[in-house]
């Protein structure tokens, strides 16, 4: 989305997650050619000071320098391109989610500070993941460049719902700006309970990503139609992958449910970083 108001967004509390998810969200700006949103939100500590005025000030102090900190660190690899400071008053779950309609996407790390030792995703990351609008990058497993280190596709899961054609043409262009390739996975056993629904799935899933070749001429794509699993097929192919792009529900989900389940699960499970796609 050109000209949105934050570019690429990216939460950091100072926690080593967001750490990484803030020098990501730095490298994914400076290849768009995007402004850089660095978002701190505060909110009042426990135990609070004597009043309710100092705790206010101890908590919105402490904000700013966690915020500057941020900044220093996104400035180092941005260079001479724009990195705004955002700091907000409340939860950043729902800081992160208001500000996402104005932006390109929203990055952050999978645990911040706060988070319960053994868990594999933090609460805030989850919230986001669920309720952001667009593109959420939550930063998973490896991905910083390694002696050695041979950049692996961009893999995309689609099943030929609304939600994963949007995520097919995020994955393209995650793939064009690498120069990478794109590996679009298709699993059948969610078709088995319908009459002639693994022929439908193949059909439209062959529709969806001939549009992104069509639109990404410059992008080697690579079709896998499995029998297994959506959730087990993406895991595997993730394991070779710079990204893994999921739609938020595929067409078998639960309705009212935020995210399926096969979200849910690479979002834990993945071992690379996790974009998940919201229809804007």
């Amino acid at each position: 989305m050109a000209g949105t108001v934050h570019g690429v967004l990216t939460g950091y509390d100072g926690s080593p997650g967001s750490e990484e998810a803030l020098t990501w969200a730095a490298r994914e700006a400076r290849a768009r050619g995007a402004v850089l949103t660095v978002c701190q939100a505060w909110a009042l500590g426990y135990p609070a000071p004597p009043t309710e005025v100092a705790a206010f000030e101890l908590a919105r102090r402490s904000g700013e320098l966690t915020l500057a900190q941020g900044v220093r660190h996104a400035q180092a690899v941005m260079g001479s391109l724009e990195v705004r400071p955002l700091l907000a008053a409340g939860p950043a779950a729902a800081m992160l989610c208001e500000c996402s309609g104005d932006a390109e996407m929203v990055v952050v790390g999978s645990r911040g500070h706060g988070g319960l030792a053994g868990l594999l995703l933090g609460s805030v990351s989850w919230q986001v993941a669920a309720h952001a609008r667009g593109p959420v990058v939550v930063l998973r497993g490896h991905w910083r460049p390694a002696a050695g280190y041979v950049p692996g596709p961009v893999v995309v899961g689609v099943d030929g719902s609304a939600a994963s054609a949007t995520a097919a043409e995020f994955a393209a262009d995650e793939a064009a700006l690498r120069g990478a390739a794109l590996l679009a996975v298709c699993a059948l056993a969610d078709s088995a309970g319908s009459l002639g629904g693994a022929g439908r799935l193949r059909e439209d899933f062959d529709q969806a990503i001939t549009r992104c070749e069509k639109g990404h001429p410059g992008v080697a794509v690579h079709r896998q139609i499995v029998d297994g699993s959506a959730r087990d097929a993406l895991l595997a192919a993730a394991r070779s992958a710079q990204m893994l792009v999921v739609g938020s529900r595929g067409r078998g989900g639960v309705p009212g449910m935020l995210l399926g389940s096969v979200s849910q699960a690479v979002l834990h499970h993945a071992p690379c970083p996790v974009s998940v796609v919201h229809p804007r």
